[in-house]
Order: structure tokens, then C-alpha cells, then sequence
């Protein structure tokens, strides 16, 4: 044992001479302790540390609070959480009349103030208050983010308009190098700020922010998205959130006597129930007020081209659904023709509404987790009686994602007007490329030969 002792500090010498490393041979062997080496917080430590964070409290104002102080404050909590959402609800209501420009920036101010709350929480877990530009760097990180995600929408939506101008289309032809040169910015800035002593805190921290990142930039992109599709994929599935909760609190408050989960023991399957079955009626009615409208239903550049006369997407142009086999027998006791004449968007307001009923709250379950990891009730005391904006939007942000990649899958055509824009866009020798296999496709196909004889051509 001893030998090979020995033969390993022989190794590190000679490693240390090539390396031309100036420290002398009796400090070789010796390991420099730091701030950086300690464990973790205990919980106790954790729970002190964590009591520094602001959380949610019932108080509206010395008015309305004394008011409110006689009710016991179980009901005291009732009545503000009702005033306080009550509020909330005209507030959005408000800016959903403003149009979608309104909405997309209540979007980024409810994902700043989310990615504050959660970039704190890992500044007290981490002690991180004296690291070197963590708090600068953190903020940095979230506009490169922000550049990238927001950039690759507009150019998706609106590249024809970005490219007439000559400076915008240098920035939409060279948007993912710029992106990335503002990333490897970041990252060179993150490595040269290191210090000895706080590695571990400044590395747990770097990975912390990407983690946020990850978790708040990304859906909150899709959820602009969602707006652009048209007011009616964002005002639906976040209404269903919303009545959810509400419902899921009023069932509980009244009628919970069932646990539901463990990591939230307030939650109750009285509650779960009566919300899913209130949110699916109330989406089917929210869906079908709104389906008629075009401010609602058109995306947002078609509407914003051509009002109130723009086309009808296909989810909502009513079409024919044959009833399935087993029910055949039901309209054939009433003599009616096994066929239902409905829009398409009032079916998928179902399966959103199944998701925000039942997959949504896991949203809200994975927060609670979080919380209770950190010891902490709630993400910051920003709106009275619920706590940090990550308390309310935490489901948001998972709806969000998933209304997205529904519209991606299922929903979404391609725009035949923006492919010839964008091919008008390319040298003149492509197009005519263009032109010559479009041209014989369709003569191929005998398209282009049945169109020129009903035109009297042939």
C-alpha cells in the first residue's frame, strides 16, 4: 500500500514539472479546502434560509382588511383569493380585447417576472448573492433565449414583411449565427468569471438558469405561437386552466374529504372530479361562442390583412361525422340519418379540455414538489392570496406546450400564399426550376390539361 502511495505522488511530481507548475514538492499532496467544497444545506439550514423569500399573504389594504377581519381565516383566504381572481379575470379580459399584440406582451412580462422568481429561489438555496456577475449573467442568458425564440417566430410569420426592409433582412437571413455568436458570448463571459472558491455554486447555478430557461422561455415562445394561430388556441385552453382551478378549489373547499395526491395534501379527488367535468362543459361553451367570430378564430396576420372577411380556417367549417357503428341502432329507433353536422374545433376542445383537467394540475403538482424541496409555500408574494406569478401560472406554461404541439400536429396547413412569397424571394434561374417541375407534376398528374380545356385553352 505504501508503495503505491508513494509511486502516485511520484506521478503527480512529474505531471506538475511537465506542466511547468511552480509549487513546491511538500504542497503537492495537499488538498485545498474552500467555500465551494461545502454540502448543501440542510433542511433546517434551508428552511432559514428560504424564510428571506416573500410569501403570499391575505392582506388587500387596512380598508378592505379590517372589513375581512371578523371571518374566520379559512374564509378570509376564500374571500381574497375570489376578489383577487375576480380582478384577474377582467384584467385579461380587457387585454383580449386589445388584440394579439397585448396579449404576446403579457406573455413576456409574466415570463420575466417567473424566471425572477425562480432565479432567487437558487440565489438563497446557493448562497449565490457574492458570485461574480451570476445575477448579470442570469439576465443575459434570458435575452439570448428571448432573441432566438421570438426571432424564429417573427420570421416564420412575418419574414415577407421583415425581408422588404434592408436592415431587418440582415438580421432575418443571419438571425441563428447571430443567436449563437450572443449564446457563446454568454458562455465565454460565464468561464472567465469562475473564481476559486465558488466553482460548485457558480457551476449549480449556471445549470439552474438553463433549467429555467428550458422551462419558461421555450413554452412561453409556443404560447405566442398559440396567439398567432389565432386568439381562440391561447383564450380557450388558458380559460380551461383557469376554470379548472377554480372549480378544482370551489369542489375541494366544499365537498374534499379524499386526499388526492401526497405532495400536495390540500388537493382532494372531490375536487379533481368536480373541476375536470366543470371545465370540459365550460370549454364546450366558451368554444362554441366563440367559434363564429373571425377576431377570434382567424390567425393573426390573415386577420390582421383582411378583417373580418378573412377565410375560415378548416377546424372551424362545419363538416359531416358519421356516427360509429354501435350508436347506428339508436338513430335508426328515431329515423334519422346517423350523420352530425358540427365544426371540428368543438372536438378538439374536448381533448384540451381533457388535457387541462387531467394532465394540466401535474403542472401544479411539480411546483408544489419544488416548493416543498426548498421549503417554501409559495414563489413570491406578487398577487394576494396565491402567491408568486409561478404559483398561477405554473399549469399555463404546460397547456401552453401542449396546444402547441396539438396545432403543430393535427392542425396547422401549410400557407400556399407565403411558400409563392417566399419563392418569388429566390433567383430568377430556382423559379423557373420551380416552374418546370410544378409544370410536369401537373401535366404528369393531368391537372394542368383538364384546367386548360374547362377554360376553353385546349
Amino acid at each position: 500500500m505504501k508503495r503505491k502511495f508513494l509511486a502516485m505522488a511520484e506521478s503527480q511530481t512529474l505531471r506538475h514539472r511537465a506542466a511547468g507548475d511552480a509549487t513546491p514538492a511538500r504542497n503537492e499532496n495537499r488538498v485545498v479546502s474552500s467555500s465551494d467544497d461545502e454540502e448543501l444545506p440542510t433542511e433546517e439550514k434551508l428552511e432559514k434560509l428560504t424564510r428571506i423569500l416573500p410569501q403570499a399573504t391575505d392582506k388587500l389594504g387596512s380598508i378592505i382588511d379590517d372589513y375581512l377581519s371578523a371571518l374566520p381565516e379559512r374564509w378570509r383566504n376564500w374571500v381574497v383569493r375570489g376578489l383577487v381572481t375576480l380582478f384577474m379575470i377582467a384584467l385579461f379580459g380587457f387585454l383580449v380585447n386589445r388584440g394579439a399584440l397585448w396579449l404576446m406582451a403579457l406573455v413576456l412580462l409574466i415570463q420575466l417576472k417567473c424566471f425572477n422568481e425562480i432565479i432567487n429561489i437558487g440565489l438563497i438555496v446557493y448562497r449565490g448573492f457574492d458570485l461574480p456577475w451570476f445575477r448579470t449573467l442570469s439576465w443575459y442568458f434570458l435575452v439570448t433565449s428571448n432573441y432566438f425564440f421570438f426571432g424564429e417566430g417573427l420570421i416564420d410569420y412575418w419574414s415577407i414583411v421583415l425581408r422588404k426592409d434592408e436592415f431587418l433582412n440582415f438580421f432575418v437571413n443571419y438571425h441563428r449565427m447571430i443567436s449563437f455568436i450572443m449564446y457563446i458570448s454568454g458562455f465565454v463571459w460565464f468561464v472567465l468569471s469562475l473564481r476559486k472558491g465558488y466553482y460548485m455554486r457558480q457551476f449549480s447555478l449556471f445549470a439552474w438558469t438553463h433549467v429555467s430557461l428550458l422551462l419558461i422561455v421555450s413554452q412561453s415562445f409556443m404560447i405566442v405561437q398559440n396567439i398567432l394561430q389565432g386568439l381562440i388556441w391561447f383564450l380557450v385552453p388558458v380559460s380551461m386552466i383557469i376554470c379548472c382551478d377554480i372549480m378544482s378549489y370551489i369542489f375541494g373547499f366544499f365537498f374534499g374529504k379524499t386526499p388526492l395526491i401526497k405532495i400536495s395534501p390540500k388537493k382532494t379527488w372531490e375536487g379533481f372530479i368536480g373541476g375536470a367535468i366543470s371545465t370540459i362543459v365550460f370549454g364546450l361553451l366558451l368554444s362554441n361562442a366563440l367559434i363564429e367570430r373571425p377576431y377570434f378564430i382567424c390567425p393573426v396576420e390573415s386577420y390582421n390583412e383582411e378583417g373580418n372577411n378573412c377565410t375560415f380556417p378548416p377546424a372551424f367549417v362545419e363538416i359531416d361525422y358519421t356516427i360509429p357503428r354501435p350508436l347506428h341502432a339508436v338513430y335508426k329507433v328515431i329515423r334519422k340519418d346517423p350523420v352530425v353536422h358540427m365544426k371540428p374545433f368543438l372536438l378538439h376542445s374536448v381533448i384540451m379540455a381533457l388535457f387541462a383537467s387531467i394532465i394540466g394540475p401535474f403542472g401544479g403538482f411539480f411546483a408544489s414538489g419544488f416548493k416543498r424541496a426548498f421549503k417554501i409555500k409559495d414563489f413570491g408574494d406578487i398577487i394576494p392570496g396565491h402567491g408568486g406569478l409561478m404559483d398561477r401560472f405554473d399549469c399555463q406554461l404546460l397547456m401552453g406546450t401542449f396546444v402547441n404541439i396539438y396545432i403543430q400536429t393535427f392542425i396547422r396547413v401549410p400557407n400556399w400564399n407565403k411558400i409563392v412569397q417566399q419563392i418569388l424571394w429566390l433567383p430568377v434561374e430556382d423559379q423557373l426550376n420551380i416552374y418546370n417541375v410544378l409544370h410536369q407534376q401537373l401535366g404528369d398528374a393531368g391537372v394542368l390539361h383538364q384546367q386548360l380545356g374547362d377554360a376553353g385553352i385546349l
